[in-house]
């Protein structure tokens, strides 16, 4: 059944008719042309899907429209600011954090979430709060190295 459904994205006022249990990276993907969450594997397994909602990274292949009702949601689309790449987007580059691109924009709205819950993270934990995103291209050291490095900028140490 079709019903409407509202919900903030990337900081703007959205409303979509649709099916309530669609899930949400169909309606982002196919509704509103953001292409940025990646359909993996389908299963909530790989993380390419991962979008923030309410400042929680959720898999958004996982997660259905009428979940998002009333909520927050943030892609990498929205995660840049008046043009400037935000420091984990930066940090992905400079560090050579990316190869395929394929994984990239769901790591770095997992990590995001992970500096959203703790902006000074271990290097372990780090590890643990990635472990469930998939990087084929095995640049997993590198990544850890970006997180690390957007960390310190978004303390200000950088």
């Amino acid at each position: 059944m079709r019903q409407e459904i509202s919900f903030n994205l990337n900081g703007n006022p959205v409303s979509v008719r649709s099916g309530g249990e669609r899930p949400l990276l169909w309606v982002l993907r196919s509704d509103f042309g953001l292409t940025g969450a990646k359909f993996g594997c389908g299963e909530g397994d790989c993380g390419a899907c991962t979008v923030v909602v309410d400042g929680e990274p959720v898999r958004s292949c996982q997660t259905s429209l009428s979940e998002v009702a009333g909520k927050k949601v943030l892609t990498i689309e929205g995660l840049a600011s008046n043009g400037d790449l935000h420091p984990l987007q930066k940090a992905f580059v400079r560090h050579y954090a990316l190869q395929c691109g394929f994984c990239t924009p769901g790591m770095i709205m997992n990590a995001y979430g992970l500096l959203l819950r703790n902006p000074s993270p271990t290097r372990q934990q780090i590890v643990d709060a990635m472990e469930d995103n998939l990087c084929r291209c095995s640049s997993y050291d590198r990544i850890v190295e970006a997180i690390e490095s957007a960390a310190r900028e978004m303390r200000g140490e950088a």
